[in-house]
């Protein structure tokens, strides 16, 4: 994304499971010719192969098109939608990348499963949040952004109306309720989610510090200026599931409502 296509290549042997990188896009990303024949297979209601998102009505697209892969009631699938525009949106506003995002996403049928991915070559979340939060290392940001009420845009604690600081809570807090992994990787930091015990009958609790959440982490990788974000969702419908996204589902109305009524607010002249 940042050196141009025609100073990028897959090199070196590439097993069979290239052909999955080759229907997802991979190498007409990179521009690189593909050593695989295969059949094409439909996109519609499956995955959503790689896609560049630059502007609002690339988002919009991409949304649309992820729509067939959420298997759920039509409330639940709104409020997921919300969660992942979310994400997108934020990329586009506060990344500060002239490349965009890369986003792609998949359907597993026999696990009832969505997974989702979204990368930037922006400036960086330790970046983002520097000017009012000024953490000291690049998981100290990841933490901060994966706490509620936490934004870049503001030291308020709450955010503003615009940006309430939830959005990675939110897809962190959906992936937990449904025993899943969640990994966000920004500078040389990286933080997993990892899964809640299937065993453990009793529902996973929701906590605003992630690191009271089972996980791991780590400030020691090679560092990537930028931020991935990637998340499994089960698409099962259990009453923890269907709770969660009706709080989550609520913040959002407010939010949206209070975009409108600002937007649309009259000018008042003293």
């Amino acid at each position: 994304m940042k050196v141009g296509k025609e100073n990028t290549a897959i090199v070196g042997n590439v097993p069979d499971t290239g052909r999955y990188l080759d229907r997802m896009g991979l190498y007409d990303l990179s521009k690189t010719a593909s050593p695989f024949v295969c059949h094409q297979k439909e996109e519609a209601g499956r995955f959503v192969p790689i896609k560049v998102i630059k502007t609002s009505n690339d988002q919009s697209r991409f949304i649309t098109d992820i729509i067939p892969l959420l298997h759920l009631s039509e409330n639940n699938a709104t409020v997921v939608k919300y969660v992942i525009g979310e994400l997108v949106r934020n990329v586009l506003e506060h990344a500060h990348t002239s490349n965009g995002a890369v986003v792609v996403a998949q359907y597993f049928k026999k696990t009832n499963r969505v997974s989702v991915g979204i990368c930037d070559t922006g400036i960086g979340i330790w970046k983002s949040l520097n000017t009012h939060w000024h953490p000291k290392t690049d998981i100290d940001a990841i933490n901060l952004a994966l706490t509620p009420g936490i934004t870049g845009t503001t030291r308020r604690e709450g955010g503003t109306s615009e940006n309430a600081g939830a959005g990675l809570f939110f897809i962190k807090s959906i992936a937990k309720i449904t025993r899943n992994y969640f990994v966000i990787f920004s500078g040389s930091a990286e933080y997993t989610l990892l899964k809640y015990p299937k065993r453990v009958k009793k529902a996973p609790r929701l906590y605003a510090d992630p690191n009271r959440d089972p996980h791991r982490s780590t400030n020691d990788l090679p560092c990537f200026q930028g931020t991935l974000v990637a998340v499994d969702i089960s698409l099962d419908e259990t009453p923890e599931f269907n709770d969660l996204l009706v709080s989550i589902g609520k913040v959002y109305d407010d939010a949206i409502r209070e975009r409108k009524r600002k937007k649309y607010k009259e000018p008042r002249f003293v």
